[in-house]
């Protein structure tokens, strides 16, 4: 074996043509895994994969293309999860649309650095034109603005950054965050790296639906600032991870406006009702906050990480700013010099916007919204499902693409055991490779998730994925009985 020069891997315009072989070889070795997947996974444990990962010796190149993707094969494609199978029903991970993998391919040959005008030019400004109009379609005003980042959980951080920098307050451990019990855990997470104490949360009760109790909230408000403390933030989430519930967001907004508290709407999940042609409505209220997290990696169907954060004031934004002589010095905001590394966390960060870009002007934001609307309204038919069926409880009526629910057995049995059976079933489930769910807890009990964010799957596949869990469940509960006999 002959390795070539280091030289002829660099991407340049004298390597063009090799470029083109390896991107080429790459893309058919995806297509004849995508094609290969007749289930979304093998059901390969870690005690199996780790030793064919271990024996790969990186201190010996293999020196050809096609045989790394041989490897790759044997330590990746062959095992991945594959989202776009239509019975991975588990996370908020989505099947990706063509444009935006066009777009990933793209960035990432040119590798333009988002963090100053001078390693980016045009990226710089389609970044911030598609700011422009995601705060648009929010209806947040023309003194909006924003900055793409790595997911919900860095938006949720910066955001609770600027709501602090924004309160009034004598000391960070007179500071609330006040957030329904079903958020994201990136609140409680963001207040704990703020370093706002472990009381800074207040968590306030869900009613059936799981939104926020906007009666609760008041009267918390009401007690912190008798209490001399601050309320800085109330964090309304459009698409809670568990439920796809949506909060009160009008009520919330009312509240935050009596009180001089800033309103961050977690709408990492819910945004793609942004360019719902149908349910764009459950989104009002919307427009009253003051920060808006969303991720395009969910229901925009792009590939991770695609994210943003969404101000209604970009002066807040400068909370985030510092400038450094060799990078970003002040005379560079003095001549206007657009470097989005003012207002970001990060410093270098990738172009992902492109990947945005390029689905809006091949697909357009109406095709968007129409793949989203399938898989809400595939949620319904599940939600149809689940009432109709004996074998199972369903928590709530989906608001978006999500369904909880659990197998429950016919006769009398101890709620642990049935615990223990719905377990058993995800776990088994997983490891046939058939089909993949999630898992959560609803009021300390064990339940299944189906989240639905592929228009490819059907009611069938649900149905038939329903059938597993129940048969392993009852497999479960059959074999405790012997056991206990």
């Amino acid at each position: 074996m002959s390795l070539l020069a280091p030289r002829s891997h660099l991407l340049n315009d004298l390597n063009v043509e090799a470029y083109r072989r390896s991107v080429t070889e790459g893309v058919e070795r995806v297509a004849a895994s995508l094609t290969g997947a007749t289930s979304p996974f093998t059901g390969v444990t870690p005690a199996a994969l780790a030793p064919v990962v271990d024996a790969v010796d990186l201190d010996r190149p293999l020196g050809d293309t096609a045989a790394a993707l041989d490897e790759l094969t044997d330590v990746y494609l062959r095992d991945a999860v594959y989202f776009h199978h239509p019975r991975y029903l588990a996370h908020l991970n989505c099947p990706v649309v063509i444009p935006a993998v066009l777009g990933e391919a793209v960035l990432s040959a040119v590798n333009s650095s988002l963090d100053t005008w001078d390693q980016s030019a045009g990226g710089t400004l389609i970044e911030r034109r598609l700011i422009d109009w995601t705060a648009g379609r929010i209806g947040l005003g023309e003194g909006a603005d924003g900055v793409f980042t790595s997911g919900g959980s860095q938006s949720n951080l910066q955001a609770m950054l600027l709501a602090r920098e924004e309160a009034k307050a004598a000391h960070p451990t007179q500071l609330r965050v006040f957030t329904s019990d079903v958020s994201h855990f990136s609140v409680r997470k963001s207040a704990t790296l703020l370093g706002l104490g472990p009381d800074a949360v207040v968590t306030i009760p869900t009613d059936r639906e799981r939104r926020m109790r906007i009666e609760v909230l008041a009267a918390e408000l009401r007690r912190c600032e008798a209490e001399g403390l601050v309320p800085m933030a109330v964090v309304g989430t459009a698409g809670t991870t568990d439920f796809g519930s949506i909060d009160p967001l009008p009520e919330i907004a009312e509240l935050c406006a009596r009180h001089n508290t800033w309103m961050h709407v977690d709408a990492a999940y819910g945004c793609g009702l942004l360019v719902s042609p149908t349910r764009r409505a459950l989104l009002n209220g919307i427009e009253h906050a003051d920060s808006v997290t969303v991720d395009y990696h969910k229901s925009f169907f792009q590939p991770v990480s695609s994210s943003a954060l969404l101000v209604r004031d970009g002066a807040t934004l400068r909370h985030a700013t510092y400038h450094a002589d060799y990078l970003n010095p002040r005379r560079a905001a003095e001549e206007r010099i657009p470097n989005q590394v003012d207002k970001s966390l990060q410093t270098t960060r990738r172009f992902d916007a492109l990947k945005l870009w390029m689905t809006l002007r091949v697909m357009g934001a109406d095709g968007v919204g129409q793949l989203f609307d399938e898989v809400c309204d595939l949620a319904g038919e599940g939600w149809k499902l689940l009432v109709a069926d004996p074998r199972f409880d369903v928590v709530v009526e989906p608001s978006l693409s999500t369904l909880v629910f659990r197998y429950l057995p016919g006769q009398p049995t101890d709620p642990a055991q049935i615990d223990r059976a719905n377990l058993y079933a995800r776990k088994a489930l997983f490891a046939s490779g058939d089909a993949v769910v999630a898992g959560t807890k609803v009021d300390g009990r064990h339940y299944l998730k189906f989240t639905l964010l592929n228009p490819e799957t059907k009611a069938s596949d649900i149905a038939a994925v329903l059938d597993l869990i129940a048969g392993h469940a009852e497999q479960y509960l059959g074999e405790s009985l012997v056991h206990a006999s």
